[in-house]
């Protein structure tokens, strides 16, 4: 008995030096690292705290890219896509509290906070509605509110490959998802994130053309900088409130929306993801539901396939509308 004692001593502190080790490494590296975070974007001042804006490019529509949950570079991670729309139009990407360049802030992350903040950023980095947002995955929810909410400020939505809030609600996160939300975040704090990048950031990013050697670097660094933060942990938390608030509101049915539906292969949770979206889009006016073959960071495998689909929807289907009401 006293030797498994004196095991388990040893073994505990074996543990314990490692991941003083590990939280050590992590903050040289953060201060290392910090040397090569250079923003090309625009920090204003909301709620007394910074949140990045990006802006590119010049046009008459102004599409608000809207990073998913967990990306913790969306300046870099979705410049593959919003590139091609900069090209003829004005593109701002949006990096939310706790994302990219943002501060970290101690709220909780209600929609309307968050929807707020958004609003008010984009406006600070002189961008002014209506425009269109390209949101992608869980900030489904703060498009679809936004549209419900102020109506006027929302041209169209290409959502990509979004969270509906019905989806959120009818699948609500059990306690076993809540505790493994908050224990990953707790490791993050402690820096054991380091050993497993390919979960930190996406090796497909590292792998595209569309960065320079520098910009992955910042990617990486920004990556290893903002993984699953406090604000990201508050973001999943509240998303079934979140949710449940827009669906406690009219569905915004003169809002334009483009389904991007991401399908890698066909199963069961695909098909039921195809009737929400079809679902969804009988309720609006003009709505289309597009397939796209990908996984579910589409806009890194299909960026021309999609600019193509958003700029066929917008132009022949929304403008065409707008001019003939004219």
């Amino acid at each position: 008995m006293k030797k498994i004692k004196k095991i388990l001593f040893y073994v505990g502190v074996i543990l314990l030096l490692s991941i003083v080790a590990i939280c050590v490494y992590h903050q040289i590296q953060l201060h290392r690292e910090a040397v090569i975070l250079k923003n090309k974007g625009k920090m204003v001042e909301v709620d007394h705290h910074r949140i990045n804006v990006y802006n590119e490019g010049r046009g008459n529509d102004t599409y608000v890219f809207m990073a998913g949950s967990g990306i913790a570079a969306p300046m870099y991670e979705m410049k593959g896509l919003y590139s091609k729309f900069s090209q003829e139009h004005k593109i701002a990407v949006i990096e939310r509290a706790g994302y990219g360049f943002s501060d970290i802030t101690d709220d909780n992350r209600d929609i309307d906070t968050i929807l707020e903040q958004t609003r008010a950023a984009l406006l600070q980095s002189g961008n002014k509605p209506p425009y269109v947002l390209v949101p992608h995955s869980i900030s489904g929810v703060e498009a679809i509110y936004w549209a419900q909410k102020h109506p006027e400020e929302i041209k169209g939505i290409i959502a990509l490959d979004i969270g509906l809030p019905g989806q959120y609600v009818k699948h609500k996160m059990g306690q076993m998802d809540t505790w493994m939300i908050k224990g990953i975040n707790l490791l993050t704090k402690i820096g054991l994130h380091r050993l497993t990048p390919s979960k930190v950031y996406n090796p497909q990013v590292m792998r595209q053309s569309f960065l320079t050697e520098e910009e992955k670097a910042i990617y990486q660094a920004l990556s290893y900088k903002q993984f699953f933060n406090i604000n990201m942990k508050n973001e999943l938390l509240q998303v079934y409130e979140n949710s449940l608030q827009s669906e406690k509101l009219p569905k915004p049915q003169n809002t334009p929306i483009l389904f991007i539906d991401a399908i890698a292969e066909e199963n069961k949770y695909t098909k039921q993801k195809r009737k929400d979206y079809r679902n969804f889009a009988e309720q609006i006016n003009l709505a289309d539901v597009k397939e796209v073959r990908g996984t579910h960071s589409i806009y890194l495998y299909k960026p021309d396939e999609i600019y193509h689909l958003a700029m066929a929807f917008m132009e022949e289907k929304v403008d065409s509308k707008e001019r003939s009401i004219k």
